[in-house]
């Protein structure tokens, strides 16, 4: 949901990839559902499994709530924890919580994204 959300707001000024260290075998079908009725199609999307190569040319890394930094690999790059609940398995009511959620704080990191990257951009400029 996130992928989707940061690439449709971020309009090609940025991009998302999601992954996992641990990725589920599937997207759950409940959130594609969830996704589908607010427009966004996620249904071929997979689950990945985050690799060194991905966090190489990350910039930064959000994580749902990945867990201490000593476990977690995306540690090793600028990380935001979000601490967001697994939509996996949930009641479509709930997913739609979630989905909220999500969305917000996709929102929030984009608006900082440009804040700072304007912010870049008048230092260098000056």
């Amino acid at each position: 949901m996130a992928e989707a959300f940061f690439n449709s707001y971020a309009a090609g000024k940025a991009e998302a990839i999601s992954a996992g260290t641990q990725p589920a075998s599937h997207v759950d079908q409940t959130v594609v559902k969830a996704m589908a009725e607010i427009g966004i199609d996620i249904s071929s999307r997979r689950a990945k499994a985050l690799t060194a190569e991905m966090l190489d040319s990350a910039n930064m890394v959000v994580t749902m709530g990945c867990g201490t930094e000593d476990v977690c690999p995306a540690a090793f790059v600028p990380m935001v924890d979000c601490q967001l609940e697994d939509p996996e398995g949930q009641s479509i009511d709930k997913v739609r919580a979630i989905r909220a959620e999500i969305e917000t704080k996709v929102k929030m990191l984009i608006k900082e994204f440009v804040m700072n990257t304007e912010a870049n951009n008048a230092k260098t400029a000056v």
